[in-house]
């Protein structure tokens, strides 16, 4: 929790941009994971809740009525059971108080203050829920079935939370960093426990064991698998086999704020001629980035460039052929890389996905070309700013059915050169993540120290103990 004139000073900037209605910012539920006792744990409440309120506590609700100029926090003290089984909680006046909130009341309170603005015909701004739990609250409280509560969502709303949420304050950055270390901690550890014969399992969960034990937890499930090519591969009971690449997409929340990283390595701890080929043409995309994203620049035409750049050094390696433009253009790249180049991070690995992407990653002047095959994966395409956290993460990938159907359609069959990718098909994927700040005049690496990935490094520090 940041200090109380944090919350404060937010709360007062989207009262300003809203305009005027009601506000409604539910937080979060405990959600049972097999039966009603047993539920997730540790409890993630809802990152907008957060950003505006600051409490973690479960069954809360927000209210800022923007024509009063009032604030509420909305809950129900908890009573000596609850204390006996999960100890003592502050009440919620006490909560409140912490982050500058004179008025509460009970959860019950809700419906009366909908129902009194429902009756005098006044705006009521509400986000597109992802909870069913919520999704349920909602239709209580405003009459909208769930199926529709998404298209009925403010869009005023939206637009002011992405707004203030997408530019982060130095304490927002300075947590992030914080999280980017333990993010070092466990690549750096998987690194060094990488050997035939161990299970990506026992692997995966020494990585999550370190953001347990040094922070909040992990900041989405932990992808370790020798199978690359899957986006997202949970670590399976496999062994580790020599010749094999393994790839780990990992990271952690901290302080209410996440890390996301990608590394992606030799398990015999050398790289064979053709595997070291291919990544140093992600190596090479990924450092790209570094060098052209600031303030001003499309993030959309970093990506392009970017498969651009991947493109030239495939047709090098004789997989692509004709012109570069043109393929990119007919999306052959996909072929290789099916995703963006990265997203907006912060209190959400994804950050503010569950708002809309068309509202966080894109605006009137840069909007998305969902049509085609892998761009339609493209998450972050809008005006970088100073003070936007963005992945860099290309990748190549090579998905044995994804070749077979391509191959089998004559897709892009003028720019793919379908007999040398043929012998690819066992080669498994490359992705190189990091987490990067929009500075005043270009970017930068967040977290203090940098997980190895270039390959010289990488070989040398995956040494044996």
């Amino acid at each position: 929790m940041f200090d109380k004139q944090t919350y404060i000073r937010r709360r007062a900037e989207l009262k300003r941009l809203a305009g005027t209605g009601l506000i409604l910012l539910p937080g979060n539920n405990d959600s049972p994971a097999n039966y009603p006792a047993n539920s997730y744990s540790p409890m993630r409440q809802d990152s907008t809740f957060l950003y505006y309120f600051g409490q973690h506590r479960e069954g809360l609700f927000g209210i800022i009525d923007i024509d009063r100029d009032e604030e509420w926090l909305l809950g129900d003290d908890i009573d000596i059971e609850d204390i006996v089984w999960m100890g003592f909680v502050p009440s919620v006046a006490d909560l409140a108080a912490e982050v500058g909130i004179e008025k509460t009341a009970p959860l019950a309170q809700v419906r009366k203050v909908c129902s009194e603005a429902i009756a005098a015909k006044r705006t009521i701004h509400f986000l597109p829920p992802y909870r069913h739990d919520t999704k349920i609250v909602l239709m209580d409280l405003l009459g909208i079935h769930p199926s529709q509560q998404k298209e009925r969502a403010s869009e005023v709303l939206i637009k002011a939370v992405v707004k203030m949420r997408s530019t982060k304050e130095p304490q927002e950055i300075a947590a992030i960093e914080r999280a980017c270390d333990v993010g070092y901690e466990m690549h750096t550890r998987a690194q060094k426990l990488i050997r035939r014969g161990v299970t990506e399992r026992y692997i995966g969960g020494q990585v999550d064991g370190i953001a347990r034990s040094l922070a909040q937890g992990v900041s989405f499930a932990t992808i370790f698998s020798q199978h690359g090519e899957i986006m997202h591969g949970n670590p399976s009971d496999a062994k580790l086999e020599d010749g094999r690449l393994v790839l780990c997409d990992a990271g952690c929340e901290l302080d209410d704020y996440c890390s996301d990283n990608t590394r992606t390595m030799p398990v015999s701890g050398i790289f064979s001629q053709r595997q070291e080929e291919i990544y140093s043409i992600v190596e090479e995309c990924h450092d790209y980035v570094l060098k052209v994203a600031k303030p001003g620049v499309k993030y959309m035409d970093v990506h392009f460039a970017v498969c651009r750049l991947m493109t030239e050094r495939l047709k090098e390696l004789g997989l692509m052929k004709g012109d570069v433009d043109e393929a990119v253009a007919a999306g052959a790249h996909a072929m290789f890389l099916p995703h963006g180049l990265g997203h907006m991070m912060g209190m959400d690995v994804h950050d503010m996905e569950g708002l809309g992407q068309t509202y966080v990653g894109f605006d009137e002047e840069t909007q998305p070309r969902l049509e085609q095959f892998g761009t339609n994966c493209l998450r972050m395409g809008r005006r970088l700013q100073e003070g936007f956290v963005v992945t860099d993460e290309p990748g190549i990938y090579f998905i044995p059915h994804l070749i077979d159907l391509w191959r089998k359609e004559g897709h892009c069959k003028e720019f793919i050169c379908y007999d040398v990718l043929e012998t690819y098909k066992d080669f498994g994927g490359i992705r190189i993540e990091d987490d990067l700040l929009i500075t005043k005049d270009g970017c930068r690496f967040l977290g203090t120290k940098r997980i190895p990935y270039h390959p010289a490094e990488l070989e040398e520090f995956m040494l044996p103990f």
